[in-house]
């Protein structure tokens, strides 16, 4: 494996060029391939076996085996007359020292290709298909139009693309680039959080769950990254990682991206308001939240040249192109709501789970006393304002910089502003690379009126360039909740193939898992206008002017409910479970039991 990357950037960081998978066994006989390396950084070992077979009736007339210092193959000859078929099955199986110790890698390896050979490949097959016959019950969308077909090609591309790396297994988490590429080298980022996470917790609440657990599981490590940023309690999650360690090069575009601990905060209640699964907040999202919110309460303070507000300097928003900037609004915010949710949970086990409560305090060493400053930074978070455009800037210096004239960039530099230009050119003007406070008010909608968001879209839409495949697909379902409906389509075709058609000139370096899964949320969170906030489900539904009608399922704390938009009417079935409440356009309905549909008049 060697890392392929048009121009390495100095910034982002997707060199080293080289083999970075060092062979450690290598053997081959006349049916079987193993394999075992180990990566040069984070030292994990990778087993992988492949068996051979000739399945159809043909005498194999010689087969040899070839082994050289990186490579090994096998040959088989056959003899075969014109219009004859020959079947070569190849079984391939793989595992991690994540799993079992180095020593037991091959065993475990061969066993499985054993039993693998035995069932054969119809069997596999047959296993896979059904599998994803269940994904595409839940998670499949249905769109009714004219020229339809690139849409759906796209959407189904994507959404394969997105489940098939999720990891379930707690160990691992995802890849932004999935299972394809090698732009950054496999890392995880926030991507699966805020993108991908939420396509999972109502079509595959468990592979949620299985993601969360990842996180979970890298608890120690988050700790261990908080001291390093000299925080005495609490975890910091690091920006790219794959083993739980921060493997970010350049800290203004990576630690500096504090918002990971409340983007995974964020996560976590969404899944607990979706599944409602208590048990996960007793056993681990409680555990979760308190240290995440710890680090919020350190990295500020109360700055009396802010009227005694609660301020956080020098932390990196989403717009990667506006680094160590002073109250970044998006971190603000999702650092109090991170604090709030952390003092529901608080509370939640106090009531409910006392002796859970105990044990944490005595784990965490935490005090209640912690609770009272959470709540004065709740108070008292502060948010940069422009009361002459009654807007929030991305940061308390935002408006100051110089306006970005496009005219002066030439064209073949607009897409790759940091490979072309010095990062103190990008950082001085007026302008965002993505979605960034927008994203904000998406996530958390109810805590600002439609004017505001209204009046705050209007503005970043004048200085948002798109150059995050992250963007476009936000600004679609922000356009959609304020009516802006031209808009949403045209974000969401500019989202729906945007690898599949390349719109970004770099697939080859892998996929956008988070545009793929935005192009889900475009339609659910976007044309139907889907929100779970306080616990319960809310629908704004709109139907394209080009399409005829759509649906799509959810998965809501075990019931399975289908919604179908045509024109006119918006239809809630409940297909299994118990009843299901939620808000249409702001009122209360509900489907009461199996096969119950309720319909409402648009």
């Amino acid at each position: 494996m060697e890392n392929h990357t048009r121009k390495t950037n100095p910034i982002v960081d997707y060199g080293p060029f080289g083999r970075k998978l060092e062979p450690d066994r290598l053997e081959a006989d006349n049916e079987l391939l193993y394999y075992e390396g180990t990566t040069q950084t984070s030292g994990l070992t990778v087993g992988c076996g492949s068996l051979h077979r000739i399945v159809s009736e043909h005498l194999i007339k010689k087969e040899s085996c070839q082994k050289n210092k990186l490579d090994a193959s096998l040959r088989f000859y056959v003899e075969v007359k014109e219009n004859e078929t020959v079947i070569l099955d190849k079984m391939i199986a793989y595992s991690t020292s994540l799993d079992m110790p180095v020593t037991e890698l091959k065993t475990y390896l061969l066993s499985a290709l054993g039993t693998a050979s035995e069932k054969g490949y119809g069997f596999l097959a047959e296993r896979q298909r059904n599998y994803f016959d269940c994904f595409w019950e839940h998670a499949g969308i249905e769109i009714a139009a004219k020229n339809i077909e690139a849409f759906h090609q796209g959407l189904r591309f994507n959404l394969f693309q997105i489940f098939q790396p999720a990891w379930r297994d707690g160990k691992t988490g995802m890849g932004a680039k999935g299972l394809t590429g090698e732009g950054y080298e496999g890392h995880y980022f926030w991507d699966t959080e805020m993108y991908v996470f939420p396509v999972l917790v109502y079509s595959q609440p468990d592979v949620a769950k299985s993601l969360l657990d990842y996180r979970y599981n890298t608890l120690d490590k988050a700790r261990a990254r908080a001291r390093i940023l000299g925080h005495e309690k609490g975890a910091l999650f690091p920006w790219r990682t794959i083993n739980g360690e921060e493997a970010s090069t350049y800290y203004p575009l990576g630690t500096a991206q504090y918002h990971i601990n409340a983007d995974i905060a964020y996560a976590l209640v969404l899944y607990l308001q979706v599944t409602g699964d208590e048990e996960y907040l007793k056993e681990k999202g409680a555990e979760m939240l308190i240290e995440t919110a710890r680090v919020w309460a350190d990295v500020g303070s109360f700055a009396e040249c802010r009227g005694g507000k609660y301020c956080i300097c020098d932390v990196t928003g989403p717009d990667e192109y506006n680094v160590l900037v002073d109250n970044n609004f998006y971190t603000n915010l999702m650092a109090r709501e991170n604090l709030r949710d952390a003092v529901s949970a608080v509370k939640y086990l106090k009531e409910n789970a006392p002796d859970r409560m105990e044990q944490l305090c005595e784990k965490l060493d935490f005090s209640e006393e912690e609770l009272k400053i959470w709540d004065q930074i709740i108070e008292n978070m502060y948010f940069p304002y422009d009361e002459k455009r009654q807007i929030y800037p991305m940061d308390d210096g935002f408006m100051m910089r110089k306006p970005w004239d496009e005219s002066k960039i030439p064209p073949e530099k607009r897409a790759w502003l940091y490979e072309n230009y010095h990062p103190l050119f990008i950082m001085r003007h007026r302008m965002s690379k993505q979605a960034d406070a927008i994203l904000g008010m998406y996530l958390h909608s109810d805590l600002f009126s439609e004017e505001e968001i209204r009046r705050n879209y209007d503005f970043y839409q004048e200085v948002t360039l798109h150059h995050s495949s992250l963007s476009t697909c936000i600004f679609g379902i922000v356009a959609s909740d304020i009516g802006y409906h031209e808009e949403a389509y045209r974000y969401f075709s500019e989202s729906a193939r945007m690898d599949l058609d390349d719109y970004h000139n770099n697939f080859y370096a892998g996929i956008h898992a988070a545009n793929m899964a935005g192009t889900w949320q475009a339609v659910v969170n976007g044309f139907a206008g889907l929100r779970c906030q306080n616990a319960r489900l809310r629908f704004k539904p709109h139907l394209p002017e080009e399409w005829e009608s759509y649906s799509f399922r959810l998965q809501y704390r075990g019931s399975l409910l289908k919604v179908t938009i045509t024109r006119g009417k918006a239809e809630f079935h409940l297909l299994r479970g118990e009843a299901v409440q939620f808000l249409v356009n702001g009122h209360s309905a509900s489907v009461e039991q199996e096969g119950d549909t309720y319909v409402e008049e648009l």
